[in-house]
């Protein structure tokens, strides 16, 4: 077997954190901004951002620009599956 595992492990290290997680879950049933997430969070809004920075450099968020508010949104398919996968 001589399969390279690397990039799936970098993914999976991005979501290990029980705040990403909290994120991405939330990002699955509603797209919102930082502020948002600070609130519901009740994290500080640099914190958000790195959490935010990490899941988007791995390409597992993406954001789109609402007037002069951000909006995240998960893109990546199979972080969406893993996601599900604990619900249960």
């Amino acid at each position: 077997m001589k399969a390279d595992y690397s990039k799936d492990s970098e993914l999976l290290k991005a979501i290990a954190h029980p705040v990403r997680l909290k994120i991405i879950r939330g990002l699955m049933t509603d797209e919102c901004s930082v502020k948002e997430m600070v609130k519901v969070l009740k994290l500080p809004q640099s914190t958000v951002s790195q959490h935010l920075g990490i899941l988007r450099s791995r390409g597992v968020i993406t954001p789109s620009k609402e007037g002069v508010k951000t909006c995240y949104s998960v893109i990546d398919k199979r972080v969406k599956n893993i996601v599900e996968i604990f619900k249960k």
